[in-house]
């Protein structure tokens, strides 16, 4: 295996793995970007109670359903600002699982990385497939493996420990959390009726900013007290500051659309997802290891290699 092929391999697995990460789950094509019917001027809003009484409900019903079909779209802020991303396929949380289709419009920051990928996970390890012009540097192998939690311990780096932990978070995109958070928004209210598509959906929105989340003693009284936790735990170590959410609720009391924005150091993180067949199977299947690159043992053999060579010439 060349050392110079597995090298922008990795990289480009760890910058796609990052990239969709940080944000879990805005740009892309009209699908998502469309703008939703405006309420009718007189329309009836609901109180702040009802409001709140229509997100619980709709908080148990997404936290029973643990999956749906779910297509995103998404933009990023600094150094991840790649142009548009989107992600079409199945995705679990309850646990963390998905299998999902990521495009890329941009690659001007990282022209090594796949335009197109597969992605699935399974518990907490995520699979990449590289394409057939990676795997021809990668001894015929295709997939890249990443444990993020392994690389994150391996890199002795803490910001990127926080980058691909919290990351990881981030990307399983619970939408039942999402609604929690909303929830706990001080300001939260009821924008009224519209149609996303041919559905009729009720359209809430809220922000919040993390200092609120950590100060309230009442805060996302909707989890348990173990779930509110490792919530403030990802949240912490994703580096989010405020969070802007929009929710569309069908007539089933399921999320249609949520669009977030998500303030960090770099800029803004904004999202949107649109979520469909709640309780749809997820039947993900890892690749055998045959066709995988495990790249946390990837990156110790160069490591290893570097040290042994001089002044780490040829790698």
């Amino acid at each position: 295996m060349k050392t110079v092929a597995i090298r922008r391999a990795g990289a480009a697995a760890v910058a796609l793995a990052a990239v969709v990460g940080i944000a879990g789950c805005t740009g892309g094509d009209d699908k998502a970007a469309e703008a939703p019917a405006k309420a009718p001027a007189k329309a009836k809003l609901q109180s702040r109670e009802a409001a709140t009484e229509a997100l619980t409900t709709a908080f148990s019903k997404t936290s029973e359903a643990k999956s749906a079909r779910v297509y995103m779209t998404m933009t990023l802020p600094g150094p991840a600002a790649v142009g548009s991303m989107e992600m079409d396929g199945v995705l679990g949380w309850n646990p963390g699982a998905m299998d999902l289709t990521v495009t890329r419009e941009s690659f001007e920051e990282n022209p090594s990385a796949p335009g197109e990928a597969r992605m699935i996970m399974q518990d907490g390890v995520m699979y990449l497939d590289m394409g057939a012009d990676a795997a021809a540097g990668m001894d015929g192998k295709r997939w890249m493996k990443l444990d993020m939690a392994a690389l994150a311990e391996q890199s002795g780096d803490k910001d990127l420990q926080k980058q691909l932990t919290g990351g990881l978070d981030n990307l399983n995109q619970d939408p039942a959390a999402q609604l929690a958070i909303l929830l706990d928004s001080p300001n939260l209210k009821h924008v009224g009726s519209e149609k996303i598509g041919d559905v009729d959906t009720e359209h809430y929105e809220g922000s919040l900013t993390v200092a609120e989340m950590l100060e309230a003693n009442s805060s996302l009284d909707v989890l348990t007290p173990e779930q509110r936790e490792e919530l403030l735990g990802s949240v912490e170590q994703s580096g989010i500051e405020n969070y802007d959410i929009e929710v569309w609720v069908d007539g089933d009391g399921y999320p249609a659309r949520m669009n977030m924005g998500m303030d960090t150091p770099e800029g803004v993180i904004a999202m949107t997802a649109e979520y469909s067949d709640y309780g749809a199977e997820i039947a993900v299947e890892t690749p055998p290891a045959d066709q995988t690159v495990d790249l946390a043992e990837m990156l110790a053999e160069l490591g290893a290699a570097m040290e042994e060579s001089t002044g780490g010439a040829g790698v």
